[in-house]
């Protein structure tokens, strides 16, 4: 069983109860993946994962746009409620990433720590990045990047940051070592227990509902 799937068994069989203003969850505090790339091919070869969506959606991060039509435009609608404007989201912070990665490519300096901060306190936000900390290392010349997520939403947001992160490693001049994700809190919505149940027993096309 994979990384991915080991984290959504542990939830089911360990998991607490919590109820929040989206409804109750399941959830796990402090957990840790760290993957290679064996690992990662193991993912997504294993779960589906809205590749193209997930591509033009960091494409349009990267770039700044704020406007959610535009991500419409690509087919992706799990921003519309948010109204017409990504306010001191996603966009934000990603904005920041062609320089940094330009800047890692150029230096590739081992004795460097090289940050993406994502998130601002007390900004007026209509959606607070789940992902706060993004950190890129060389070691042996080698790519590591190391994510913090606050909060996790396991059968959609966390599948997708993998894969955002991949992307991203993709962009730098090096060979990817591993991707480290330390989850402050990682759940499972309880409209979307049993489909899990299901995608661990092997079911296809198990759709998982948005909880907004």
């Amino acid at each position: 069983m994979n990384q991915y799937y080991s984290i959504l068994g542990k939830i089911l069989a360990e998991g607490k109860t919590q109820t929040n203003k989206k409804g109750n969850i399941k959830y796990l505090l402090n957990q840790q993946m760290s993957m290679t790339p064996a690992d990662l091919l193991d993912i997504f070869e294993s779960h589906s994962i809205a590749r193209k969506k997930l591509r033009g959606e960091l494409e349009l991060f990267m770039q700044g746009e704020r406007n959610v039509e535009k991500y419409r435009d690509i087919g992706i609608s799990w921003w519309d409620y948010c109204g017409s404007i990504l306010i001191n989201s996603y966009p934000t912070y990603f904005e920041k990433l062609p320089g940094l990665i330009r800047k890692i490519n150029a230096e590739k300096r081992n004795s460097k720590n090289y940050v993406l901060f994502l998130g601002s306190t007390d900004a007026e936000t209509n959606q607070a990045p789940c992902l706060s900390l993004v950190q890129f290392q060389i070691d042996c010349g080698e790519l590591v990047i190391s994510a913090y997520q606050r909060s996790s939403d396991a059968n959609l947001g966390l599948p997708s940051d993998i894969y955002h992160l991949y992307l991203i490693s993709r962009q730098i001049d090096l060979p990817l070592q591993s991707i480290t994700l330390n989850l402050g809190n990682v759940h499972i919505y309880e409209t979307n227990i049993e489909n899990t149940r299901k995608l661990l027993a092997g079911e296809e096309n198990v759709r998982f509902e948005l909880n907004v």
